[in-house]
């Protein structure tokens, strides 16, 4: 089950949120075995951020994933939704930030999986 929380300074409206979430849903499948089906997004929205102690406009995004993943496809699905978040808030794309962290344990449907 993908992990992603969406940090913005953005206020975002029901609409957004429903278009961003669709969009991540869909490029989480960038990631072989990674689906919408099992993925949990998270936003926080209308945050206060600083970039060299100047008040930005910006994003920070939390991605966290069972098991071990190819760089290949990671860095493809960074860099969409870079583009898409972009798109969609206006943000500039040096004032986001994306982590990804693999976890080879992960607790889902009650129990702690391997």
């Amino acid at each position: 089950m993908p992990y992603i929380a969406i940090n913005t300074t953005q206020k975002l409206s029901p609409a957004q949120k429903e278009k961003i979430k669709t969009e991540v849903g869909r490029l989480i499948a960038i990631i072989p075995t990674k689906t919408e089906a099992v993925t949990l997004v998270d936003f926080s929205d209308s945050r206060t951020a600083y970039k060299g102690g100047i008040e930005i406009s910006g994003a920070f995004i939390d991605v966290r994933l069972f098991g071990k993943s190819d760089f290949e496809p990671k860095k493809k699905f960074t860099e969409e939704t870079f583009k898409m978040l972009s798109r969609e808030l206006g943000i500039a794309k040096d004032d986001m930030y994306l982590n990804i962290m693999e976890f080879e344990n992960w607790g889902t449907d009650g129990t702690l999986k391997t």
